[in-house]
């Protein structure tokens, strides 16, 4: 699995004009399905997003996670985003290859286990509209962007 995190002070995504889910402050992980990703790597990929020590402390050091903030700060979250497109080679020509993306009857439920898996730690996860045309609106801060992928890890 492949992963795209970034420290947001607010994110949405919509699908038809209509916002389907939001959150104040958190992270923003577009998370994008290999074909050879199990549910173990969507677990392992939770472990590591929620523990990145990526919030600032009291000494304005990156000393925090979002496990730390959610006992003081109920509103952080995570908004994960499904996109295959994170899976992209573009090392030949002009147009990327997705061979190595999942098939969607693979990717989703992955997709899915991520997002349970999230929440079985406690925290809040909104999420995006599986396989469908989403806006994403968000204000990165800092700005934090980190790029994950289970493969190193």
């Amino acid at each position: 699995m492949r992963a795209v995190v970034q420290r947001v002070l607010n994110a949405s995504v919509s699908v038809n004009d209509t916002v389907i889910g939001k959150m104040e402050g958190g992270l923003l992980v577009y998370l994008g399905v290999a074909h050879n990703d199990s549910e173990t790597d969507a677990e392992k990929l939770c472990d590591k997003i929620t523990n990145l020590r990526i919030f600032n402390d009291k000494d304005e050091k990156m000393n925090l996670s979002i496990l730390d903030l959610q006992k003081d700060f109920k509103q952080f979250g995570i908004l994960a985003i499904s996109q295959f497109t994170l899976l992209a080679d573009a090392r030949k020509g002009r147009r990327p290859s997705y061979t190595d993306a999942a098939n969607p009857e693979k990717a989703n439920p992955l997709y899915e286990h991520f997002v349970k898996s999230v929440k079985k730690q406690g925290i809040v996860c909104e999420k995006g509209e599986f396989g469908a045309h989403m806006t994403v609106t968000y204000t990165n801060d800092g700005p934090v962007t980190i790029v994950l992928d289970t493969a190193d890890f």
